[in-house]
Order: C-alpha cells, then structure tokens, then sequence
C-alpha cells in the first residue's frame, strides 16, 4: 500500500495508575495498594513501565517500517489511569521516542488527560514543555454531593485554579469532562455545573451519561438499592440542557457526547470515529491497523514482564471482516455532526431510516441532500437507531 494511500497514523499511550479507584470506574487501571501489599506508592509500582512501553514502540516501529509503513503521526493521546501520576520527564520519554522513530506531523495534537488534583502549575509547565499542547479534565460535576457519589477526591473550586493554570503554562486546547445522570443529581446541580464549565477559558466539552457497570462499588450499590439511578427521562433533559447551553456559548456538537468551539475539537477522538489507525501502547491498550484489531495483556505487571522478555504484548487479536468493517463505519460516524451519505446503506437500511426519518429523529433537510445526520432527539436514541440497523 502506497504511503499516499495510507490512513493517518495515531497512538493511544495507557496509563493504568490511580490514587483512589472511583466507584464507577470499570476502567483497566490499578491503585497501588492493589498492585503491592503494604504501603506502596505510584513510583514503587510503576517501575518499569515506561521503559516497557519504548519497547512497544520499538515493536510498532518494527512492524510498520516492514511494511514500509512509517509515516508521521497525527494525533497522541495519553489516557489512564491518571497518566499525570508519573514525572512529566516520563511521559516526555515516551514522546521523545514516538519523534524520533516516527516523526511527528506539524500539527500534532498530544494530548493528556488529569485530574484537577493530579497536577499543579509546575506540573502543566513541565507537560507542556514535554510537548503536550491538549489537556483534558476529569471535572465531573461542580456540585461536591454529585462528586461524593462517584468518589471523585477534588475540590470544586480547583477546576477554575487548574484550567487557569494550564492556560498560563501554554496549553493551546483545554477541554473539559462532565458526568451527569448521577444518583442524587437534581436538574439545578446539573445547570450549576454546565455553568460553571462554560464559564472558563475551554474550548471543548465533553458530557457522559453515568452507566453503571457491574463489578464496580457503585453497580453494588444500585444493585442492593442503596442508591437510585434517576428515570431515563431526567437523563434526556440533562442531555437537552448540555446541548442547549453549550450552543449558547458558541460551541457546536460534533459528536453525539462532545461539543467545541471551531478547531476545539479533540482530532484524536475524531480519529477513532473515523476507523483511522491507532497503535495502543500499553497494558489493556487496544489497537487498530488495516482492519486488524488486538489488545494487550490487562495487568500492567505482566505486561512489563514479557516486554522486558522480548514478547509482545498482544493477548488476542482479529481480522474484521467487510461486513464487520462496514458496520462499525456506521456504528461510528452515525455520531458524528458530519453524517453519512445515504448511497451508504442498503435499500433494506435505508427503509428503517426512514420510519426514523418520519418520527424527527433524522435531520430532514441533510437527508433532502442525500446525507443522514442525526436530530436532537436522534441523537438521544444513537444507539438504538445502530441496533436496528444491525438487524
């Protein structure tokens, strides 16, 4: 394959270390009392770990270069965990060996995300530095009962501190999470902290309905009816609200969950949508090249031991298949502000868009023009509008 012809190139850097598991959280990461008995901290268990994801790259590299595949890469994205547990200087390695082995393009996004309690000035300083240009907060809610019951350890105020701050160290691109759909939650606590997010120097914003996962402290709890989710409905209007009040401040939807201000949006997460290929560096890190997917091992230990043994650290893989392939082309780009040409689907599909169509759900004036894009109210029923389809 011509390198012409090649999709752009990005990699997904896990980190899978936490202080404190959230009680939501199903997410491949690790505390250090977890890891360690006794008294142990992120340094102590983390050991290791850089140097085994530069081998990594050193496998990707391998495997690209014999297929005279090495391009410059487009977007990186460190995730966790709570990537900023570890010393700048060690994320910085890992970039440094991206650069030298792949080259970066001229406007590379890297991106990191944090907690407002997992970095300081000095910290945001030394990540920029390091050559991060996108930060990603975990806010979650401005409304210290809502960030109660889902175990997040900051304090409100320290949202406005740190997105401050990292504008100060340089940061181009600021981002933003919430959660909402939370036990506890009223639709008042909800505006609170769309507000108070909106209020700050962001240029993009996230918004995640909580979906409790079993296994996790808060899926027990629901579970013995200790808390109560909130009725489908309340999470809708809470959706509604993000919607309405993003727009207001000048930002667009882009995807079903995200909304930015023009070139706020995050090109990594783009890249995912748009089935681009991504090498997933580290334990439980899944990757995507050429319609081969595959993950790593899950432990981050044993994901150390056989880098440093000359192993890879695949666990399983899989080839799509073109129908597989199609399919998550649609599951995806659905989401998208951008759509889907209608020539896309079969007459089969295109008979149940449009019974979606007739009830609003679809935008009428992209479909007159040969594009599905999703209404407001499709959107609140993305996934439904995929499982029909999948049928």
């Amino acid at each position: 394959m011509a390198k012409d012809h090649l999709k752009p190139l990005s990699f997904y850097i896990h980190i899978p270390y936490c202080i404190r598991r959230c009680g939501y959280c199903d997410f491949n990461t690790y505390t250090p009392s977890e890891l360690k008995d006794g008294e142990a901290s992120v340094a102590k268990v983390s050991q290791g770990y850089v140097d085994a994801a530069i081998i990594e790259i050193n496998q990707a590299f391998s495997f690209f270069n014999g297929k005279n595949q090495v391009r410059p890469i487009e977007t990186i994205f460190f995730g966790g965990g709570t990537p900023t547990l570890l010393p700048a200087a060690d994320l910085a390695r890992i970039l440094d060996e991206l650069r030298e082995k792949f080259g970066f393009s001229e406007n590379i996004e890297i991106t990191t995300e944090a907690n407002p309690d997992s970095v300081n000035a000095v910290d945001l300083k030394n990540l920029r530095t390091a050559g991060m240009n996108r930060v990603s907060f975990g806010m979650q809610s401005a409304k210290t009962h809502v960030l109660a019951t889902l175990d997040r350890t900051h304090n409100p105020a320290r949202v406005s501190e740190v997105v401050h701050e990292a504008k100060e160290a340089g940061f181009e691109h600021v981002s933003l999470d919430l959660i909402y759909g939370v036990p506890g939650e009223s639709i008042e606590d909800w505006k609170e902290s769309i507000t108070a997010a909106l209020s700050l120097p962001i240029d993009h914003l996230s918004a995640y309905a909580l979906i409790v996962e079993e296994g996790t402290k808060l899926g027990a709890q629901v579970r013995r009816g200790d808390v109560v989710m909130p009725p489908d409905d309340e999470t809708a209007d809470k959706y509604l609200l993000v919607d309405e009040l993003a727009t207001k401040a000048g930002m667009d939807w882009y995807e079903v969950s995200n909304w930015s201000l023009t070139g706020g949006e995050a090109r990594h997460n783009i890249a995912y949508w748009h089935s681009n290929d991504w090498w997933g560096i580290g334990a439980g890190a899944h990757s995507h090249v050429q319609g081969v997917r595959w993950w790593n091992v899950k432990h981050p230990t044993t994901y150390i031991s056989k880098l440093s043994s000359g192993e890879s650290p695949m666990l399983e893989n899989e080839t799509l298949t073109k129908e597989q392939i199609r399919f998550e082309e649609i599951l995806l780009r659905i989401r998208l502000s951008s759509g889907l040409p209608l020539a896309f689907f079969t007459e089969a599909e295109s008979a149940i868009l449009n019974s979606y169509l007739a009830q609003g759900h679809l935008d009428e004036k992209a479909w007159q023009s040969g594009q599905l894009k999703l209404s407001i109210s499709g959107r609140l029923l993305a996934d439904q509008i995929v499982r029909a389809l999948d049928k």
